[in-house]
């Protein structure tokens, strides 16, 4: 499938920009998928304005193509979403693995119903960069592609400007998730595209949870031979984006409005700080992310969105400190939550 068979309001979408949140995998106490709560987690999502979802990404736990979840869950999800809303939904699946899994994943989610797949390169580590430019390529021939630098504390690669450029340069790429955590990296994303010269085709979407806000509504100025091309991230797809979701969504649009003005308000780029706090805690920043998606489980459980903290590897779970620090957030930025939508909705969702 090529991007231009994409349903052309969804594309528009994903090329604006919107809110992507990564979806949580609900679990019950024995492991299994928890359907009743997977599909009031996509009604939730939906329902707080999200412009689409991804699904089969890290935050839904890369484990469940192990267990046999992983069209299962993908089919849940668009099936759920579906019957749910009528209006326009960006759907992104996660894909993985080596060349052969990852163009299998592809043609799943295609078949199923998927807009675009978004591209883990964690299982490349060792691989060239030409290599990985072939990888890359056989699975855009198949689905179009939402590029991924995963930081590398959670098995991502590290990868060159010059390697963005040519990854951008692939005509099915619609979009690249930028996640290094690490401002010289993402640099080095938006240097690549702009040397592709693909930055019209190729929508930005920050995953830096270190930065959301300061990425969304910033301008970021890159130089060539003295020339000065512009360029904002235009949306998000974030786990942090989990959780939270209807407050986060109301954040977009105030970042959103905030560009391309000669000012930006004081308290809007200082409650970047805040998510970020907000961030350290879900994400558990303080063990290198050891607990980031029992954290996020955490506050859906709270919420009664999820049953428990449950994930696919009984070795993950909240980490020594981490309750601590996620009631110290809960409760120092507890007008940054949306448990009052939540509480208003759940049942709704739940039935």
């Amino acid at each position: 499938m090529h991007h231009s068979q994409i349903n052309a309001d969804i594309r528009k979408l994903i090329a604006d920009g919107t809110v992507l949140p990564a979806h949580p995998l609900a679990l019950t106490a024995e492991r299994q998928l928890d359907k009743k709560h997977q599909r009031a987690l996509t009604r939730y999502y939906i329902d707080a304005g999200s412009g689409g979802l991804a699904v089969g990404v890290h935050t839904t736990q890369f484990a469940i193509r192990d267990v046999g979840l992983y069209r299962p869950v993908l089919e849940l999800a668009a099936e759920t979403a579906a019957n749910w809303t009528k209006r326009p939904l960006a759907m992104v699946a996660g894909l993985a693995g080596p060349t052969r899994q990852a163009v299998t994943e592809a043609r799943t989610a295609r078949d199923i119903g998927y807009h675009a797949g978004l591209l883990s390169l964690a299982a490349m580590k060792s691989a060239s960069e030409d290599e990985i430019i072939a990888h890359c390529t056989a699975v855009a021939a198949e689905i179009p592609l939402v590029g991924f630098y995963l930081q590398p504390a959670v098995g991502g690669v590290i990868l060159s400007s010059r390697f963005w450029q040519r990854f951008a340069s692939i005509d099915n790429v619609i979009a690249i998730k930028i996640a290094p955590f690490n401002r010289y990296r993402t640099l080095d994303v938006l240097r690549g595209v702009a040397a592709a010269g693909a930055l019209d085709r190729v929508a930005l979407y920050t995953g830096n949870d270190d930065h959301i806000l300061l990425d969304l509504m910033l301008p970021f100025d890159l130089r060539d031979k003295g020339v000065t091309t512009r360029t904002y991230f235009k949306g998000g797809l974030l786990g942090h984006w989990s959780v939270w979701t209807a407050s986060a969504i109301k954040q977009f649009e105030r970042c959103k409005q905030a560009r391309h003005k000669d000012s930006v308000p004081a308290d809007l780029l200082a409650l970047d700080a805040r998510v970020t706090d907000c961030n350290s805690a879900f994400f558990d920043v303080a063990n290198n992310f050891h607990g980031c998606i029992a954290g996020c489980h955490e506050i859906l459980r709270r919420q009664g969105l999820m049953q428990g903290l449950w994930c696919l590897d009984p070795k993950e779970g909240l980490s020594p400190g981490q309750k601590d620090e996620i009631d110290r957030v809960c409760r120092e930025h507890a007008d940054l939550s949306d448990d009052a939508f939540v509480a208003a909705n759940l049942s709704k969702w739940l039935a």
